[in-house]
């Protein structure tokens, strides 16, 4: 089982729903929404105000363009009808989607079972058994020991599962990897009698403990059923940095000036099977230590975010061509083998597609990009703080509009916690890097 990392603290992290002013992740840009209260869609016109502040002289933004951001969120809230915009107003003639076709069913917001399902398999065994784990933790809402009734239907359905569709489940796995998955498989089942057991000694504490353990155990075996990279990235991305896998990164931050926090350990796994450009890019920036000693340069409730180099650039400079290194927006949806480049699915009119990696966990990182620039992003990065009004699971202004490419999944709670100023001692990866093809921090400097 992986390590449990600790954050060296004395209270409970912030609650992040009490924050009420966010504005949307940039690099030179900034679009703030402040706001007092949301209301539903009978309350009176919401007060949005929108403000832009420019980091670069001389550039400006229309009205209209900063309506856009206004008219996503307010839509999202209020549920403003569709809206079509000129071309003069914004070249990619966006339209503003009803807030019905943005939601489909109840959000999953754990990152370990977002992962899982973003996984490039398909086999229906393997996720009967999955589906009850998780459901437990549903179950666990029920107050004292009569949670544990449900927590035992949870069980038997997910041991009914696997011993009905084990013979699937291990003709699913990947040739190479069929042991370690068997072995996987055996676990499990042990596991799940040790959890009967727990069960039936009624030790309500026990069983997170033990659901997460067996959880580990179902995500192992989905891994060992992918067979290599599941397809070929686009020719003109081919030479990029590319994560043709997993890794998992720990990134260390020592806290200034915050009595109840010292430092912490946050775990993050990267998803390159969905976004091998943005995570391979990471990566690499990763090996050459370009993130330590650098400082958190915005936390406001809404996001953590930094990423951006001191001096003028926005960005990574390579030393080979001395050049700000840039990559392009990707976003893999449901039903498509490969990620879109280079356009929002706005753009591409794709308004009911649910993206593979969405912003739906506390904690789920992206790039931040130059809002009218799609494939401007670089090396700032953000973590994005749930559950927030303007970002509702399933349901968000930033799903299809900025690359996903993993979750916080050790100590998410924590990022609360963190302010401007507070330092990234290290991010190391520490497992994965394997994975990583065309590593340029190998080449130079």
């Amino acid at each position: 089982m992986a390590a449990i990392l600790s954050c060296h603290h004395s209270a409970s992290p912030a609650n992040p729903s009490k924050f009420i002013s966010h504005s949307i992740p940039t690099n030179r840009t900034r679009f703030s929404i402040s706001h007092k209260q949301f209301g539903t869609r009978s309350s009176s016109p919401l007060p949005i105000k929108c403000q832009i502040q420019n980091r670069q002289k001389g550039k400006s933004f229309s009205i209209k363009e900063c309506a856009i951001s206004i008219a996503l969120a307010v839509g999202l809230v209020t549920g403003v009808p569709a809206l079509e915009w000129s071309s003069n107003a914004y070249a990619a003639n966006p339209v503003l989607p009803d807030l019905s076709v943005l939601i489909s069913g109840p959000p999953i917001k754990d990152p370990g079972a977002l992962l899982r399902y973003a996984l490039p398999i398909n086999n229906k065994a393997i996720r009967e058994v999955q589906k009850p784990l998780e459901d437990i933790t549903e179950s666990l809402k029920v107050a004292g020991v009569k949670a544990l009734d449900s927590v035992e239907r949870n069980l038997r359905q997910a041991s009914r599962a696997l011993k009905q569709g084990k013979a699937l489940i291990v003709s699913g796995l990947a040739e190479s990897k069929k042991d370690h998955g068997v072995e996987l498989l055996g676990k499990l089942e042990a596991g799940m009698d040790e959890l009967q057991q727990i069960v039936e000694d009624r030790n309500r504490d026990g069983v997170a403990e033990k659901q997460k353990e067996l959880l580990q155990y179902v995500g192992g075996v989905e891994e060992d059923m992918v067979d290599g990279f599941p397809y070929e990235v686009p020719e003109e991305y081919q030479s990029m940095p590319l994560l043709k896998g997993r890794a998992t990164v720990d990134m260390k931050v020592k806290v200034k000036d915050n009595p109840s926090l010292t430092d912490c350990v946050f775990r993050i796994v990267l998803d390159g099977y969905n976004a091998p450009v943005t995570a391979g890019n990471f990566v690499d920036l990763v090996e050459r230590h370009f993130y330590d000693g650098m400082e958190i340069q915005r936390a406001d409730g809404f996001v953590v975010q930094t990423g951006d180099p001191e001096g003028p650039a926005e960005g990574f400079i390579d030393p080979s061509t001395e050049k700000t290194r840039t990559i392009p927006l990707e976003i893999t949806v449901e039903g498509e083998k490969l990620p879109f480049y280079g356009s929002t699915l706005e753009e591409l009119g794709l308004y009911k597609a649910q993206t593979k990696l969405p912003f739906n966990a506390f904690g789920t990182m992206a790039m931040a990009r130059d809002e009218f620039e799609n494939n401007s992003a670089s090396s700032q990065i953000f973590w994005l703080l749930k559950e927030s009004e303007l970002t509702p699971s399933n349901s968000n202004i930033l799903d299809g509009r900025y690359a996903v490419f993993g979750y916080v999944t050790q100590n998410e709670d924590f990022l609360a916690d963190l302010k401007v100023g507070d330092v990234i001692e290290s991010i190391q990866v520490v497992s994965g890097l394997e994975n990583l093809a065309n590593p340029s921090y190998k080449i130079a400097g």
